[in-house]
């Protein structure tokens, strides 16, 4: 059964840790979020980049989006995501994750019409891993909506509403063996590491 996905790259933060945008930042020689797209493109049947300054980001040649709900931080990303998305499925990966993993997405795939799920997610030592999970559109988006309206703020805020797969330990291994595809790289030092990982692959 072929499902439709959406990839949905997200390009919002402010990257003030890394003291310039991390998202263009060369990693091994090309800008970060080009390395995402083209880890995550095999998969996807159309791919978006959420931005709100698309001159900076036209070079890559996909569809760019503004916030549909400005100034509501990382909730507003994700709500903007998938009320974007053609396809039911909506897999969100952050720019700065070097090693976003196509293979995650496909085992979450499978998982969320295996389980009747509306999100399928990893929940780390860190919590909930929200940008780099898997959306079902039609029913996240209206909780979603509903949270924002309710003026909440956390990405996660609205997981009460709808039905969340967590992955356990052990599917989260089987999908993504490196163990890095929720890795997200904030300072130079994460970049320099994560590059060298990167070439040891």
């Amino acid at each position: 059964m072929y499902l439709m996905l959406t990839v949905a790259i997200q390009a919002g933060g402010q990257s003030s840790r890394m003291g310039e945008d991390k998202a263009l930042k060369p990693f091994l020689g090309k800008p970060l979020i080009q390395r995402v797209i083209e880890r995550l493109s095999p998969i996807a049947d159309e791919l978006i980049v959420t931005t709100n300054r698309s001159a900076d980001y036209a070079f890559l040649n996909v569809r760019l989006i503004p916030d549909l709900k400005p100034g509501r931080g990382a909730l507003g990303g994700l709500y903007t995501a998938i009320a974007s998305a053609t396809s039911p499925f909506v897999a969100i990966a952050a720019c700065d994750m070097p090693f976003a993993s196509k293979n995650f997405f496909e085992g979450a795939t499978s998982l969320m019409v295996e389980k009747d799920a509306d999100v399928v997610i990893a929940k780390t030592a860190e919590g909930y891993e929200p940008l780099h999970a898997l959306y079902r559109r039609e029913t996240c988006m209206p909780a979603i909506e509903a949270a924002i309206a309710s003026d909440l703020w956390k990405v996660t805020a609205w997981f009460p509403q709808v039905k969340v797969y967590t992955l356990t330990p052990d599917e989260i291994k089987l999908f993504d063996p490196s163990g890095l595809c929720f890795w997200n790289v904030n300072t130079p030092e994460d970049f320099l590491e994560a590059e060298k990982k990167a070439n040891a692959q």
